[in-house]
């Protein structure tokens, strides 16, 4: 099963509101959630290792800036050198992540075939790429549908206000009890960045 449209994520929201109440309890308000669903290759995990720690506008810019240089194509990243790279924005340390990802060679096709143990464990074998970023890669660039990234500020932010638990959950927590929203947890995620946006929302927060 991959995440290819609306309908796919309808049905598992459909299916995450009969696992979990606190879902169902949400759910009409934050329907429908968004496919979010990005296209495969060194461009995407570039961009998400971009994004690493700094704000949303700030990483396009660089983005934008690394595309218009022809940055965006591993051939180039590996023969550039690190001051072209950190003249178009990026940090010592994410110019050698670039060059890393690019020596790497992924097989970005590939990956399509893979369990999401091994797409994970091929990605975070790079230099650069953590946890999160081979998650999420995995949730919209394949669209696999039982993958959660709980590591994630925002989903630890939102568990904790629908659940109404005392403290935000750390990582391993918060995966143990995504545990039960198997086999949709990237729907689960999606609600709750959904849920997280309304937070921000409802609380005046940018």
């Amino acid at each position: 099963m991959i995440i290819t449209c609306d309908a796919d994520v309808a049905a598992g929201l459909g299916a995450l509101c009969k696992i979990e109440p606190r879902f169902a309890d949400v759910a009409e308000m934050l329907s429908p959630l968004p496919l979010r669903l990005r296209p495969e290759g060194f461009g995407q995990v570039m961009s998400a290792i971009l994004g690493q720690q700094v704000s949303v506008a700030s990483a396009n810019a660089t983005w934008a800036r690394m595309v218009e240089a022809g940055m965006d194509q591993p051939e180039n990243v590996v023969t550039a050198t690190p001051d072209d790279l950190r003249a178009l924005g990026l940090s010592r340390q994410k110019a050698l992540y670039a060059h890393e990802l690019a020596k790497a060679q992924i097989d970005y096709a590939g990956l399509r075939d893979l369990p999401d143990a091994e797409v994970i464990k091929t990605l975070t074998a790079v230099k650069g790429i953590g946890l999160w970023t081979a998650e999420i890669y995995a949730k919209f660039s394949l669209g696999r549908p039982d993958i959660f990234a709980a590591g994630d500020l925002a989903l630890q932010i939102a568990a904790q206000d629908l659940f109404a638990l005392p403290e935000r959950p750390k990582e391993k927590d918060l995966r143990k009890m995504a545990a039960a929203w198997t086999p949709w947890r990237s729907v689960a995620a999606r609600l709750l960045w959904a849920y997280y946006a309304d937070i921000k929302q409802r609380d005046g927060i940018r």
